[in-house]
Order: structure tokens, then C-alpha cells, then sequence
């Protein structure tokens, strides 16, 4: 069915992170429920920056499809479901898309301009990503620093500012985003080949429970964020339930946790439960397509 292997090619089932990435950067900036954050601003906001991720989805096999044809020939492209030109022209027809809606979305903003350009700035480091990832020993910090530009795209377009409480979660998302990302360049090999990036993650740990000593509700995020870490974390280690893509996927559902956590430490309980509710969407969805 071709409408699913276009779904495979953009990994929509981690859609979901997006979303819930989109709620944290703009609640972090100041835009709360009823002060310019409404709903349906926030599907608006959520609908343009997966456009952001799908493009970028997609720019990711395009460029990679002579590897994908030796180490993954089940891909799309090299199977020869889609052609490399199509895939080329979405993903990047994608990228333009977001960058405008981002502007239109942004006009009534006090700081159209900074969304702009913070639209900007994420389309060209995802490009950058999925041109030269392979290659580049620093792809893992590249790769979050996609997410962080996510967190302020959010923040400017829904509030006209990204003041610290966005580059500190930024931050904890990044850091995150390297651990990940580091785990999933090991997809390929017969074992891991090194435990030490793993370490990043403890920055969002540590942030998580400064932050949430002001909300003792959101400790229970935290010990859920960290409890699900522990979790995923554990199918890398040798032994019979070792599975490297397992933890992956797992690993980006966690991306939602992290930003519940952030949301419940600002103090916006329901939006925090929405962003709980998404990670749980995510693993739903990656039942039916690919994370990975």
C-alpha cells in the first residue's frame, strides 16, 4: 500500500514528540493555556513543525539511500518503492512549507521575525544532518540541536520570545537527543561499542530534579522520566535482551517524558498529562510503522 510506505519513510509514528515538543517550548516561553497558547494554536503549531520532521524524514533516506541500499535494502527507496527524486522533492518542498507556515503562524507574534528565523536555522541544520551524518563524528550534536531549534521555533512563534526557562529545557532536550542519537548510529553494528555517551543523560535527570523541587507534583514525572531511561537503557547491555533498535524507539517515546516533566515542573498539569499521553501514542504508534 503506498500510502504506508510514505508513512514508513517519515517515521510519523514519532510524530507524537514533536507535538508534545512543540507544548514545552511554547509553555516555556510564557505562552500558558489562555495567554496565546490556544488549542487550536497549538495543532496549528504542532501540524507545521511536523512538517519540519517529516521533510526532514525524508531528506534523511534520500540522501542515505546508496548506504541504505547495502546495510537496509528494505528501505523504501532502495526496494524501489519511491524514487530518490520524489523523496528529494517532498522532503525538501516539506522544509520550504514549514519555513513560510512558521512566518504566517508567527505574524500576530510580537517577534515574527525571530520565528522566521528560527524556522530557518532548524530547516538548514536538518539538511546539514541528513547530508553528512554518516560522516560526521559530531552528527549526535547536530541531530539535538534540531530539537532544540524546535523548542524555539515553538517559543517564538507562540510567544515572541525564548527567555532562559526555554534554553535550560533546550538544554535537557539536547542532551537527551545525544544520547539517543548515539544509540541509534549503533543500530548497525554487532555490539555497542561504548557506554560513555550514554552519560548525557543524566543532564536532564539532574535539571529535571532541580526544576521539579519547586513542584513536588512533578516529581512523579521525573521518577516516570527516569524509571522509563532505566528501562530503555537496559536492552543495550549484553545479555539475551539486548536490542539496540528496542531501546531506540523506546528512547524517543521518552522524548514526550521529558517534555510532561518540564511542563509539570512550569506548573501546566494538564498540558504535562497531554504530553504523557503522547509518549504513549508514540509506542502505540511504532507498532504499526517503523521508529527507525
Amino acid at each position: 500500500m503506498k500510502a504506508l510506505v510514505w508513512l514508513k519513510l517519515g517515521r510519523v509514528s514519532n510524530l507524537p514528540t514533536v507535538w508534545s515538543n512543540a507544548l514545552a517550548g511554547s509553555v516555556l516561553a510564557g505562552a500558558g493555556l489562555g495567554e496565546g497558547l490556544s488549542a487550536r494554536f497549538s495543532v496549528a503549531l504542532a501540524g507545521v513543525l511536523s512538517l519540519y520532521y517529516v521533510g526532514g524524514m525524508y531528506l534523511n533516506d534520500a540522501f542515505d539511500r546508496h548506504i541504505d541500499a547495502r546495510e537496509r535494502p528494505e528501505r523504501p527507496i532502495p526496494a524501489g518503492l519511491v524514487s530518490a527524486r520524489a523523496v528529494f522533492t517532498l522532503g525538501f518542498g516539506m522544509l520550504a512549507l514549514g519555513i513560510l507556515l512558521t512566518w504566517w503562524l508567527a505574524a500576530s507574534s510580537p517577534a515574527p521575525t525571530s520565528a522566521l528565523l528560527s524556522g530557518l536555522v532548524l530547516a538548514a541544520l536538518i539538511v546539514v544532518y541528513d547530508a553528512y551524518h554518516k560522516q560526521n563524528p559530531v552528527s549526535p550534536l547536530v541531530m539535538g540541536l534540531c530539537r532544540v531549534m524546535v523548542y524555539v521555533t515553538a517559543a517564538y512563534t507562540a510567544a515572541g520570545a525564548a527567555p532562559p526557562a526555554v534554553w535550560l529545557g533546550a538544554l535537557a532536550l539536547l542532551s537527551h537527543l545525544i544520547g539517543l542519537t548515539y544509540a541509534a548510529k549503533q543500530e548497525n553494528l554487532a555490539s555497542f561499542t561504548g557506554v560513555w555517551p550514554l552519560a548525557f543523560f543524566l543532564v536532564p535527570v539532574g535539571y529535571g530534579l532541580l526544576v521539579a523541587l519547586n513542584h513536588p507534583t512533578a516529581l512523579a514525572f521525573l521518577a516516570l522520566y527516569t524509571l522509563w531511561l532505566a528501562y530503555s537503557l537496559r536492552l543495550l547491555m549484553p545479555g539475551r535482551t539486548r536490542s539496540i533498535p528496542g531501546a531506540v524507539v523506546r528512547l524517543i517515546a521518552g522524548i514526550s517524558l521529558l517534555d510532561a516533566l518540564l511542563l509539570a515542573a512550569a506548573g501546566a498539569m494538564e498540558l504535562a498529562l497531554v504530553a504523557l499521553t503522547l509518549a504513549a501514542l508514540t509506542r502505540l504508534a511504532q507498532r504499526f510503522v517503523p521508529g527507525t
